[in-house]
């Protein structure tokens, strides 16, 4: 299970902010931190993507972010994911987000490369019926 990605890899990944993504605080409607979280994550997924092998994907197993400041719908967000750490199949970013007027997130990830067709084995052990 070859990861090729290397420390200082960085990507950014601009994601418009939908109705769907927000929540409502008073009058106005404001990106979520579930939301703020799924976009980190797909950044980082794709900074992975043209690192690992064809049969290969990746899962997170820890986001510890802080969401500082609020941003409108309509408005867009950058995430930027920068590895900082790789240990085999393990890989850790720095995560920053920013809404074009001032830095909304900051704080880190972590993801771990899987062989898809492991880790779908394994998922249907847990599929099966108990005995």
């Amino acid at each position: 299970m070859a990861v090729t990605i290397t420390v200082g890899t960085s990507m950014t990944a601009h994601r418009a902010v939908e109705p769907r993504h927000c929540t409502e605080r008073g009058a106005h409607r404001i990106l979520s931190t579930p939301n703020l979280v799924l976009f980190l994550e797909e950044t980082a997924i794709e900074a992975l993507a043209g690192h690992i092998g064809e049969r290969q994907s990746s899962v997170g197993s820890r986001v510890d972010i802080a969401h500082t400041a609020p941003t409108l719908c309509g408005q867009t967000v950058a995430v930027t994911a920068t590895v900082t750490e790789v240990d085999r199949r393990r890989v850790v970013f720095e995560i920053t987000a920013h809404d074009g007027v001032e830095q909304i997130a900051s704080g880190g990830h972590e993801r771990f490369v899987i062989d898809v067709d492991r880790f779908g084995a394994r998922l249907a052990g847990k599929s099966a019926p108990p005995r």
